[in-house]
């Protein structure tokens, strides 16, 4: 699974860095190291969604209040599926 953090400047400001942090923290905190793949993007071409997370080319809008529930309910169950 490939997990992509917009890191472009709108998304830089609302907190990219952090859901990136965060992101790589549960990664490892569940010994997904292996599976998952984080990487970064310039842009996502949807600034005005907030911090663009796309998980295998689906986007989603996380905010770093969100990030761990995001992992939770969306990429966890993916790799379930």
């Amino acid at each position: 699974m490939k997990i992509t953090v917009c890191i472009g400047t709108p998304c830089h400001i609302k907190g990219a860095r952090i859901i990136a942090e965060k992101l790589q923290e549960l990664i490892y905190d569940y010994s997904l190291e292996k599976t998952i793949e984080l990487t970064g993007s310039l842009c996502m071409g949807n600034c005005q969604a907030g911090v663009c997370v796309s998980i295998d080319d689906e986007i989603h809008s996380v905010t770093p209040e969100t990030v761990e529930k995001f992992f939770l309910e969306e990429v966890k169950r993916k790799l379930h599926k």
